[in-house]
């Protein structure tokens, strides 16, 4: 004999299964996007549009639904099996299966919240204690070449300033390729505002060693960078910004106003913070060129000359580039895996900041391999055929840096 309220369990169980499964945006996909999407997606972020309010994102739903289902949103390189670090952005599999179900069961918004959204970037959003920018707009050539320029820009500060967190603000979005920011305190290099990196009247103004060559470097798809609460960058009392910006090639007239934000420390700063940058000439199999049709690996074994805190790491390369790998051996032997890019993309680059300081005593040995593929079978490949390829900043040139921030 059939139970008679056995319909009526199951259909009440349906119910049940089916309302625990709803997805709506306020408790579920918000907290998704303020996570791994809006420090780009944001009004003046370099996202192509924002993603901040609910109608922003429902507007691009099942284009967000596929990016993130192909996982090629939200982009992060560096592999988690190896290393984590606070900036990740990835989503599990569950908030995957979360924007999918949003997206089938109408986007609905939910019940809005009272509460503000976590904010995941607040650096992103924080009003700067300190901008600096270019004295003047700079007309990019309209001729269709890679354009490399020094601009110095003034700090005019009466006292030393400790800098928590840091980011470049492109003033041409389309054209600013990636830019380096350097410290002087000679009081002597006014003169190479405005000069190219090629114009031998800018070596004059390299002779004397920079306070700080390497205060902040932006590349495509970099984010503002934060120091650990209790250390900070030093920029002295009236000390120089050099802007050192590559420009990609225009065929249109245009200018570009880049400027700096700087977010002041706001407790007593206990450490400051220095860089080591790993560079070509750091390579042990030596020479540093990329023979036509080939797909060269590259080493670097380096003994660290002091005990260093890492915080972050920032890895370089051009469209040759190919997978990095970065391990670093103590002197008891034991291994630290610091980072490892296996799928290198020169469009998405990034400062990667460590959750907690990677302390690296005196001795450690450091050790670095890229690999580059300089084939025909490279999509990406800037020449064709290719041709040997060495170091050099044009982006038909090659680079291996591996830039570490620590105290």
């Amino acid at each position: 004999m059939v139970n008679r309220y056995l319909p009526a369990f199951f259909f009440c169980f349906f119910l049940s299964y089916t309302h625990a499964q709803e997805v709506n945006y306020e408790q579920h996909i918000a907290p998704i996007i303020q996570k791994n999407c809006i420090s780009c997606h944001r009004s003046g972020g370099y996202g192509p549009f924002p993603l901040t309010t609910y109608a922003d994102v429902q507007k691009r739903g099942k284009f967000i639904a596929h990016v993130t289902k192909t996982k090629y949103m939200p982009p992060w390189k560096a592999d988690p099996s190896f290393s984590h670090f606070k900036n990740e952005r990835i989503l599990t599999d569950q908030e995957i299966n979360q924007i999918q179900l949003w997206v089938t069961q109408g986007m609905n918004r939910g019940e809005e919240s009272s509460q503000s959204p976590v904010d995941y970037h607040s650096t992103a959003y924080a009003k700067p204690d300190l901008v600096f920018r270019m004295n003047s707009s700079y007309q990019l050539s309209a001729k269709g070449i890679e354009d490399y320029r020094f601009f110095h820009v003034p700090t005019h500060l009466d006292r030393d300033v400790y800098i928590s967190a840091i980011a470049f603000v492109a003033g041409n979005k389309r054209y600013v390729h990636h830019s380096r920011i350097m410290v002087d305190t000679s009081g002597q290099t006014s003169g190479i505002d405005g000069l190219s990196e090629f114009d031998p009247r800018s070596l004059v103004f390299q002779t004397k060693p920079l306070m700080d060559e390497f205060l902040y470097g932006w590349v495509p798809g970099n984010t503002p960078v934060a120091y650990p609460s209790g250390t900070a960058k030093l920029i002295p009392q009236g000390a120089d910004l050099i802007f050192n910006i590559h420009y990609a090639p225009s065929s249109e007239v245009a200018t570009d106003l880049s400027e700096v934000h700087l977010y002041l420390s706001d407790v007593p700063v206990k450490h400051l913070i220095k860089s080591l940058s790993i560079r070509e000439e750091d390579i042990a199999n030596q020479p540093f060129v990329i023979r036509a049709e080939t797909s060269p690996t590259f080493y670097v074994s380096k003994v660290l000359e002091e005990d260093m805190n890492v915080v972050s790491l920032l890895p370089h390369m051009h469209f040759l580039g190919k997978s990095m790998t970065a391990l670093a051996i103590l002197p008891d032997q034991t291994q630290v895996p610091l980072i490892s890019i296996p799928e290198w993309d020169y469009n998405w680059q990034s400062t990667y900041m460590y959750e907690s300081p990677v302390f690296l005593p005196k001795g450690t040995l450091l050790l670095m391999t890229a690999t580059f593929d300089n084939t025909s079978s490279n999509s990406l490949n800037p020449t064709s055929p290719p041709k040997d390829v060495t170091y050099g900043w044009n982006s038909t040139d090659e680079m291996m840096n591996l830039v570490m921030y620590y105290y």
